[in-house]
């Protein structure tokens, strides 16, 4: 398999692919080379205006979207789950193409995509409201209503599940969407929105608009009349969406933001599933996910074992073509990115952590580094208090479990924690101890779109996933109706 043809460049707008208001286009690249795929239309203010007004249109009473049952909008997200499935091998490969994925995990993506569509497809007629006795002649209800026009704002780094989940929820509780993928993988998305033509939906229910954050971005964040915006992305343009909307229209925010995630192995773990669950938790898609287990804590017993196997595990990681079944990780998004990264390693070098390997480029064309393993690592150094998203691994020394709690949440962020051990009891005492959103037990990287996700701290305001998620995109109506008395 290699790079597909690109059928789509253009906004999505009213169910019609056009040309941006300025006609400015910007180029998308391949992080594998570094060479241009192609130029796509790139949206800003007058665009986002024209798409939040189509949105806003197919919201209106007695529009289709609006008037339509429950179970039809079920059908609506079926179907697009359908073409999901049916072109899942381009879309893989377009995925793979835009952010460097390797091919397997593209294929990966588009399968959570789809269930993510199957889920809230059910949830669109099963959103209920409750009949509540409250005191006096009185017969009270609630009632959920969809929030309006949901911007969605996607990362680079898993743009077809992220995607699929936003979207997902926001229609299946009857909202309208106006979506700004991110600026350096925005292929995937505009061949959605023609899949979202062919499964019928109505013009202006879903809007694309590819674009940079500072132009698209900020004017969805800034507009008055989006009613939600959710996002995905970095604690910095966060923190700007939740300032933008609080000097706007107070507009509900929901973010997913960075992490730092301890992943804590205690000595009667067993040491090869150890040593190989860590790898996977933190060298997947080349470290580039949020919630990448970047802190690993081993107990002092097995420390010294532990370095030893996990370096020879990532000098073993085929990093390569990402269209190369073989291949285990692909490369890192783009320069910046590279450059980054490789800023983070030296200064893990400067400040006293032993680098076990990697560390450097591969001599591969495009945006390769090699995998990186780092021992001796302490609390107080840059590597482990900031996110790389990056294939770097630290691991830090502990004697005891209170120590390694009091160290786990000894951070800013509290997205993901994970603990390895046979121990019960232990298991237990940090699932609930640790401030993170979720904690895996002998296992890592566990998602599944019936359960919460999200973060404490700086990794994010609200919830995606399961049926919390449906709170972020409605409103809760309280209907009070007065029940005449008969005469004595």
């Amino acid at each position: 398999m290699g790079p597909p043809e690109i059928k789509y460049k253009q906004l999505f707008i009213n169910n019609e692919f056009v040309n941006s208001v300025s006609g400015k286009i910007f180029p998308t690249i391949n992080p594998s080379t570094g060479e241009k795929i192609c130029d796509v239309q790139e949206g800003d203010k007058a665009d986002v205006d024209i798409a939040v007004n189509a949105a806003k249109d197919a919201f209106k009473l007695g529009s289709p979207w609006r008037s339509m049952d429950a179970s039809k909008r079920a059908f609506y997200l079926l179907k697009l789950a359908e073409l999901l499935k049916r072109d899942k091998e381009y879309l893989a490969s377009l995925e793979t193409l835009d952010n460097g994925l390797i091919i397997a995990g593209s294929r990966s993506c588009v399968d959570r995509a789809v269930g993510l569509l199957h889920y809230y497809a059910g949830w669109a007629d099963k959103i209920t409201g409750k009949t509540i006795p409250i005191d006096g002649s009185f017969f009270c209800y609630t009632r959920y209503e969809p929030k309006g026009v949901v911007a969605a704002v996607t990362p680079w780094n898993a743009p077809i599940v992220v995607m699929a989940r936003k979207m997902a929820t926001a229609l299946a509780c009857g909202n309208t969407v106006v979506l700004k993928p991110a600026e350096q993988t925005p292929l995937t998305a505009l061949y959605l929105a023609s899949l979202i033509k062919e499964a019928g939906f109505p013009p202006g229910v879903v809007n694309v608009v590819p674009g940079y954050g500072p132009t698209a971005g900020a004017a969805l964040s800034e507009h008055m009349d989006v009613d939600v915006i959710t996002f995905t992305g970095s604690v910095e343009v966060g923190k700007l969406i939740q300032q933008a909307s609080g000097k706007s229209n107070l507009k509900h925010v929901c973010l997913e933001l960075g992490g730092k995630s301890p992943n804590v192995v205690f000595a009667d773990a067993d040491l090869d599933y150890a040593v190989e669950t860590s790898h996977r938790a933190l060298f997947t898609h080349s470290g580039q996910i949020c919630i990448a287990g970047s802190r690993t804590f081993v107990q002092e017993d097995i420390y010294d074992e532990f370095v030893k196997k996990s370096t020879e595990r990532a000098k073993k990681r085929v990093v390569g073509d990402p269209y190369n079944d073989k291949s285990e990780s692909g490369p890192v998004i783009d320069e910046v990115q590279v450059t980054r990264i490789l800023g983070m390693i030296e200064s893990g070098k400067e400040e006293g952590a032993k680098l076990q390997c990697g560390g450097i480029r591969t001599d591969c064309k495009g945006n390769f580094i090699e995998s990186t393993v780092f021992s001796d690592v302490t609390d107080d150094m840059k590597i482990a208090r900031e996110e790389i998203f990056g294939p770097v691994q630290q691991i830090l020394k502990f004697k005891t479990l209170d120590e390694v709690i009091e160290r786990a949440n000894n951070t800013s962020y509290g997205l993901a924690a994970a603990v390895i051990t046979k121990d019960i009891d232990k298991a237990l005492t940090m699932a609930n101890s640790v401030r993170a959103g979720v904690v895996w037990v002998n296992t890592y990287s566990v998602l599944d779109p019936r359960a919460p996700f999200g973060g404490y701290k700086m990794s994010g305001i609200g919830r995606e996933g399961g049926e919390e998620s449906l709170l972020e995109f409605s409103e809760i109506k309280t209907v009070v109706i007065k029940i005449p008395q008969k005469n004595s």
